[in-house]
């Protein structure tokens, strides 16, 4: 018996709207990250562009469990000897709360040209506010 997999058309890219008020960033960064992927899509293909693009919105108000807010540390490096910077989640989410989320959803992407393509359909925005009414996205509730 052979394995069919299937072979999407393509099309119009269909958007999904969130609102992130509420939830726990790792919950929510692992049902965007399903999301993009086509993964609840029940014509999943793994080698195949689902054509999915997601827009978060009030990052600001998602919400950190435990104590991840002091304990969580982001750290970047400069390139220069002794240049490792490191900023606290609460940090962060004072100053870019998208670039949180933002950044958790990226880390459960692939790590290749396909998860380079899904990363360019993710919006996150900070207030309850986006510009995509054009594209008329589908607001999903996750709960």
């Amino acid at each position: 018996m052979a394995t069919y997999l299937q072979r999407l058309k393509k099309g119009k890219i269909r958007w999904r709207l969130i609102d992130a008020e509420g939830w726990p960033a790792g919950r929510l960064a692992a049902r965007a990250a399903r999301m993009l992927m086509g993964k609840d899509c029940p014509d999943f293909t793994p080698h195949e562009d689902h054509r999915e693009g997601l827009i978060i919105i009030n990052s600001e108000k998602v919400v950190l469990t435990g104590r991840k807010l002091d304990q969580k540390f982001f750290r970047r490096h400069t390139g220069y000897p002794g240049g490792l910077k490191e900023i606290t989640a609460r940090r962060v989410m004072e100053t870019r709360p998208q670039a949180l989320i933002r950044e958790a959803i990226l880390g459960m992407l692939p790590k290749t040209r396909m998860g380079n393509q899904l990363a360019r359909r993710l919006k996150v925005y900070k207030g309850p506010s986006h510009s995509h009414a054009a594209q008329k996205p589908l607001e999903v509730r996750l709960g």
